[in-house]
């Protein structure tokens, strides 16, 4: 029962999350750049939190987890339809979901594999610690964007 809330209280708090950020991106209140580094560092934390026991360390995790993708997923394909051409975005969305689903089924995966030579907690700590890499790679993009904060050239 606990882990479905769990779950029930990520989904809500992403499905919340969605589309304020799609908002505040069109409003120019936030960039996509700054937009997706604040995603993932939320994630990253939330993967943290995750390492925490018990519902202590579940529901936060819930929360900034179900942030962190509340604001990337709106954002990412927001950058991704705004970078393609017109008669090529049913290919790129379609690519795009193929690479959100297999995150989606290699995240378990890599947690997983790391905790059967570790801990749990070890593999929450390697998908944590690849999500802060790749906020970090975010912020070293977002150097080189438009007013917008999209990549320069798109």
């Amino acid at each position: 029962m606990a882990t479905g809330a769990v779950v029930s209280l990520l989904a809500l708090t992403a499905a919340l999350a969605q589309p304020r950020a799609g908002r505040a991106l069109d409003g120019g209140r936030i960039t996509t750049a700054s937009g997706l580094r604040a995603g993932l560092l939320l994630t990253g934390a939330g993967l943290a939190a995750a390492m925490l026991p018990g519902l202590l360390g579940l529901l936060p995790a819930a929360v900034l987890i179900g942030a962190g993708t509340g604001l990337i997923t709106p954002l990412g394909f927001a950058a991704l339809a705004a970078a393609t051409a017109p008669e090529r975005i049913g290919q790129t969305m379609g690519a795009a979901e193929l690479g959100r689903e297999l995150g989606d089924a290699g995240g378990p995966l890599l947690v997983a594999g790391v905790a059967a030579v570790t801990t749990l907690t070890g593999g929450f700590a390697a998908l944590a610690a690849l999500t802060a890499v790749a906020s970090v790679t975010i912020t070293r993009r977002g150097h080189s964007t438009d007013e917008h904060g999209d990549p320069a050239g798109t």
